[in-house]
């Protein structure tokens, strides 16, 4: 990796996408700061440098010409970027995603609003009251949605069986081998596929909303979603990182729950079974950053087991 190429991307970074999108990224990433150039003197901006990276493209801060701050995105699968635009544009009339300026398809390029000081409440590292989670997912959630938008997300089952998937090859290739059995996690997917092709409370969810894929936009804006991977399915599957996040005990997860189902007006014992079956996912995730030791995992390995 070039030392220009370096200034945009740090180390971390680089794993990630390689992870993700394989060999032939060191490639893309060499054509890197070019692409930035020249995104940069055709949109009229001004790149301020790297903001807080995600696992599928490269993100920078950025000012335009009329001193509106910016986010550039750009991704070495550009199908990604156009899809991302296309959903951000879904539930734009909700206040609760980032603005779309600028979209380039070809090169996987996009312009967003900058919300805030762009930061998660993943890095922020503070659980928010389970009150302000659900009116998040209820504001997104409640957006009209075109039918024939509607009919172009994929449905639920698709997404959870990449997720499982995806986590599967992280369990395998990680600490998580030694500590989370394959049979944990095939149970859990067995579960999750049981929950997604339930047809109750059926909506456009987000599907993958996390804690790293939300920011804090601050009194004005509230809590605001970005990253979105689009699907239809049950509205509780939006809500599973939140209960589950940071908690230690089980008597956590299910009072947080009984905050949050009713907030987003699902069951609580449908929730409860959601967090269940993907509990394997955050234990996995757990082990291979080193943390098998924690009250956090041991508590995820007792919700498996329930």
């Amino acid at each position: 990796m070039s030392d220009v190429t370096a200034q945009l991307v740090d180390g971390k970074q680089r794993e990630r996408l390689l992870r993700r999108f394989g060999a032939g990224c060191d490639d893309w990433l060499a054509g890197l700061p070019a692409l930035v150039d020249h995104l940069a003197a055709e949109w009229k901006l001004t790149v301020l440098g790297p903001a807080p990276h995600g696992r599928t493209s490269v993100v920078l801060h950025c000012r335009r010409i009329d001193g509106s701050a910016g986010i550039l995105k750009i991704s070495p699968d550009p199908g990604l970027a156009a899809t991302e635009a296309r959903l951000l544009r879904l539930w734009e009339p909700s206040g609760r995603v980032p603005a779309v300026w600028e979209v380039d398809a070809e090169r996987g390029a996009l312009l967003l609003e900058a919300i805030g000081t762009g930061r998660t409440v993943a890095l922020s590292g503070e659980v928010p009251p389970m009150e302000t989670v659900g009116a998040l997912i209820r504001d997104l959630h409640s957006v009209d949605v075109p039918r024939n938008e509607l009919g172009e997300l994929h449905p639920l089952i698709t997404r959870i069986n990449f997720i499982f998937d995806l986590w599967e090859r992280y369990r395998q290739e990680g600490a998580a081998a030694d500590v989370v059995s394959a049979a944990l996690l095939h149970h859990g997917h067995a579960r999750a596929r049981a929950l997604a092709h339930g047809e109750e409370d059926v909506v456009p969810l987000h599907g993958d909303l996390h804690p790293g894929n939300v920011l804090d936009g601050g009194p004005e804006r509230g809590l605001v979603a970005v990253d979105p991977r689009a699907c239809v399915g049950d509205a509780a599957a939006d809500a599973i990182d939140w209960p589950l996040w940071k908690a230690s005990t089980l008597e956590e997860v299910e009072g947080r729950i009984g905050v949050l189902a009713p907030a987003i007006g699902v069951p609580a014992d449908r929730l409860l079974a959601w967090c269940r079956a993907c509990a394997p996912i955050f234990a996995t995730a757990l082990a291979n950053r080193g943390r098998s030791d924690t009250d956090e995992f041991r508590m995820l390995l007792d919700l498996c087991s329930c």
